[in-house]
């Protein structure tokens, strides 16, 4: 039976966490710290994912107040990873200059994200496809195959309309196809599409716990 921290909604744990319950900000963050992890491995240095995943805990916490319940608590929360991962980018890659991150890539920002197993040729495929992607569309595109972050839950995240999100997403795994498709030139044995989609879920276990 699980306790009763464990058992009360997020939030609720939320709640007591600002009310200074360590045990119910402990509980959230054991809930939740494998999507935030998720999150910014593939995305920054392996050395800065920890750091990044316990700052994001600092900030829902610090503006725990903005959550409406009934709203998805895990938009909320990495809502505020893909801030912080934002401000990071413009702080520690590019001081001097202003970055698009609907055109930029991690690629362009000379970022060595952290590395994982990719056990076969089509996974290390489509990590390298998703980090030539604009930065924006990596991260939707992430948010899409780990956590399987449909479109209203994605709309609450970027704060915009459902079918906006839906369009968005449709144009992003159409670039991801076609990124896919050219780091190899050779006719691909399966649909892409569907290639990506089974492929996502082999890799998701793996960046929670990469091993070297």
């Amino acid at each position: 039976m699980l306790g009763a921290v464990e058992s009360q909604s997020d939030a609720a744990l939320l709640g007591a966490w600002r009310a200074k319950d360590e045990r119910s900000g402990a509980a959230l963050y054991r809930r939740h710290a494998a999507s935030v992890t998720r999150f910014f491995r593939n995305k920054v240095a392996e050395a800065e994912v920890a750091d990044l995943t316990q700052a994001t805990f600092l900030a829902c916490l610090e503006h725990g107040d903005r959550y409406l319940e009934g709203a998805s608590f895990r938009a909320f929360l990495l809502g505020f990873a893909r801030n912080l991962l934002l401000h990071h980018y413009r702080s520690r890659y590019r001081k001097h200059d202003k970055i698009d991150f609907g055109v930029s890539s991690v690629i362009d920002l000379g970022v060595s994200p952290s590395s994982f197993a990719a056990r076969q040729q089509e996974e290390q495929r489509l990590l390298a496809a998703l980090r030539s992607l604009a930065v924006e569309q990596q991260i939707l595109l992430e948010l899409y195959y780990w956590e399987n972050m449909q479109g209203q839950e994605l709309a609450e995240l970027y704060g915009v309309a459902e079918g906006t999100i839906r369009s968005r997403l449709r144009r992003a795994r159409q670039l991801l196809a076609a990124a896919y498709e050219a780091i190899d030139p050779e006719p691909a044995t399966t649909d892409t599409a569907a290639g990506l989609d089974d492929w996502a879920a082999v890799i998701r276990e793996r960046i929670t716990t990469p091993t070297d």
